[in-house]
C-alpha cells in the first residue's frame, strides 16, 4: 500500500508537547473541615462560651471568637497538613468579622489566645495529651482549658516558660484566665464567664429574662401605685372631700 505524501508527514511528524500540569496554589479563605460534635450538651455549650463573650465584648472590635472551627497552621501553607479544630477559641488583637475558618497564615501569624476543649469518650485521650502538647509547643497558646459537659470535669493551664501549669481554682472551684481577664467556673452544669467581681457573664437569653422580669416588677409597682390612690380617692370621697381638691 502506498501512503499519501501527507499520511507519511502525519506519521513521521512529533506529537505536541503535553503542557505541565497548572499549579494551583491553596486560597486565602479555606472551609472549615470538623466533624459533628458528639452531643446537644456539646453544641449548646459552644454557642453558650460564645454567645456571652460576644456579648460581653459587644463594644470591642478587635477579637475572634468561635467554635468548632478548623484553625490551618501548616508551615508550607498548604490545607492538607496540620490542622486542628478547638471545640472554642478566643484570638485576641485581630480584626472583629465572619469567618470560614481561621487560616494562620492568612491572620498574619496570629494563634489563639485561648481554647476551650469539651472533653467526650473519643477525644478525652487526645485533649488531654496530644492537643495540649500542640497548643503548648506550636500554637504557644497562653490559656487552655478543657471541661466535660456530663462529668463537669473541669481543669485549666496556663504557659508558663513554654509549659503548661495548672491554675489552681479558687474557692467556688473557678480558674482564671488571664488572657480574658474573666473567671471560667462550672454553674448550673455549664462552663460559664465570671468577672472579676463574680457576677456571672450572662448569655442574652438570660438578659432578655431579666429584662422582662425588670418590666414586670415595674407594671406591678405601677399598678400598686394607682390601686392606692384609687383607693385613696374613694375614702376622700367617702368624708366628703373632693380629691381632686386636694
Amino acid at each position: 500500500m502506498t501512503l499519501s505524501k501527507d499520511a507519511v508527514t502525519a506519521a513521521i511528524a512529533p506529537e505536541p508537547p503535553q503542557s505541565a500540569p497548572e499549579i494551583v496554589f491553596p486560597p486565602g479563605d479555606l472551609y472549615s473541615d470538623e466533624p459533628p460534635l458528639e452531643t446537644e450538651l456539646h453544641l449548646r455549650q459552644i454557642l453558650l462560651l460564645i454567645q456571652c463573650l460576644e456579648g460581653l465584648w459587644q463594644s470591642r472590635q478587635d477579637f475572634y471568637a468561635f467554635g468548632n472551627l478548623t484553625i490551618y497552621y501548616s508551615p508550607r501553607q498548604r490545607k492538607s497538613e496540620f490542622f486542628r479544630g478547638p471545640d472554642f477559641f478566643v484570638v485576641l488583637g485581630t480584626e472583629r468579622r465572619p469567618r470560614k475558618s481561621w487560616v494562620v497564615w492568612e491572620e498574619e501569624g496570629k494563634y489563639p489566645n485561648v481554647i476551650i476543649e469539651l472533653l467526650s469518650d473519643s477525644t478525652a485521650k487526645t485533649d488531654r495529651g496530644l492537643k495540649k502538647e500542640i497548643y503548648q509547643d506550636t500554637f504557644r497558646t497562653p490559656d487552655y482549658f478543657w471541661f466535660d459537659p456530663h462529668s463537669l470535669e473541669f481543669e485549666g493551664f496556663h504557659l508558663v516558660d513554654g509549659t503548661y501549669q495548672p491554675l489552681e481554682p479558687t474557692e467556688q472551684g473557678w480558674r482564671w484566665s488571664e488572657q480574658l481577664g474573666l473567671y471560667l467556673g462550672v454553674n448550673q452544669g455549664q462552663l460559664r464567664f465570671f468577672t472579676t467581681d463574680g457576677d456571672l457573664v450572662p448569655s442574652p437569653e438570660e438578659i432578655a429574662k431579666a429584662e422582662r422580669q425588670r418590666a414586670d416588677t415595674e407594671r406591678q409597682r405601677a399598678d400598686m401605685e394607682r390601686q392606692r390612690n384609687e383607693r385613696l380617692r374613694a375614702k376622700l370621697q367617702e368624708l366628703g372631700v373632693d380629691p381632686d381638691q386636694v
